[in-house]
């Protein structure tokens, strides 16, 4: 999902380690790739690809992850492929 982006290096999200389990629940739900599972626990991979959707963090059972939801307009880049994906029938404008 490297091609939506909305600002760089802007994007709240943090990873714990330390209290981080490995249960890989944060990589799964994650719909831009942004977290990966290395060595048997979570990393960020790709901090400006987080649309701050907050699913990691809703997802982790120790609260390993944390991101400030809304942050980085995941509305406008959301919306923005979904007017990509219908072929430009879908707009909304952001927040």
């Amino acid at each position: 999902m490297k091609d939506y982006r909305y600002l760089p290096d802007v994007a709240t999200l943090t990873l714990n380690h330390d209290a981080c389990v490995g249960c890989g629940l944060c990589v799964t739900v994650c719909p831009h790739r942004a977290l990966i599972m290395k060595e048997g626990k979570a990393h960020i991979a790709d901090l400006n690809g987080c649309i701050e959707c907050g699913a990691c963090m809703r997802n982790c059972p120790t609260e390993a992850v944390n991101v400030n939801p809304g942050t980085g307009c995941a509305t406008l880049i959301m919306d923005n492929w979904l007017y990509e994906m219908s072929g430009g029938r879908l707009r909304k404008k952001c927040c």
